[in-house]
């Protein structure tokens, strides 16, 4: 996965100084980069039995929309606060500079469904703890977690620990 790397690109001082932003569209700029990557999730689950995919919102939605369709399996898409127009359960989490909420259809995900969660990155954990959560509000089993990249310096796996974590890529 090494020449993937070459995809991503670092923009400083993003969203606040200090922070160096991992910026993943120059990897979707590339069909062939943004396929490898497709692929390399495909391969990973398709001996899995996976009913859905659940994209974090925003990001995940590009991967997540795309492994599904490979996969032909449901897509979920798990949203901030106040974008569903139906009926949603929702989760709420701590970030380093307050709190936010996620929410999902009430219908999005049934009791003993296997699910896929799908991100581009992962950090501290918080959000995908979350979206863990509340996948299991709903009885659902959260089946593995998926990133395309993983900041390893953040830790984000030990507030995810006892699940199954797969990045591709880690920086």
């Amino acid at each position: 996965m090494q020449d993937l790397k070459k995809f991503i690109r670092d923009v400083p001082d993003f969203p606040k100084p200090g922070i160096v932003f991992k910026d993943i569209t120059p990897l979707l700029h590339n069909a062939e980069a943004f396929a490898r990557v497709i692929k390399v999730f495909a391969d990973r689950y398709s001996a899995e039995k996976i009913d859905k995919i659940a994209g974090i919102e925003s990001r995940g939605f590009i991967f997540g929309g795309a492994l599904s369709v490979q996969m032909g399996v449901g897509f979920v898409p798990i949203r901030k606060h106040g974008k569903l127009p139906w009926t949603k359960v929702s989760e709420e989490y701590v970030l380093e500079y307050g709190k936010d909420r996620i929410e999902m259809h009430v219908d999005a995900v049934s009791a003993g469904e296997r699910v896929l969660v799908v991100d581009d990155l992962l950090a501290t954990g918080g959000t995908c703890g979350a979206v863990c959560q509340l996948i299991e509000k709903r009885k659902a089993l959260v089946a593995s977690l998926a990133f395309v990249v993983e900041l390893d310096f953040l830790n984000g796996r030990e507030k995810l620990k006892g699940r199954d974590i797969f990045s591709i890529m880690h920086f």
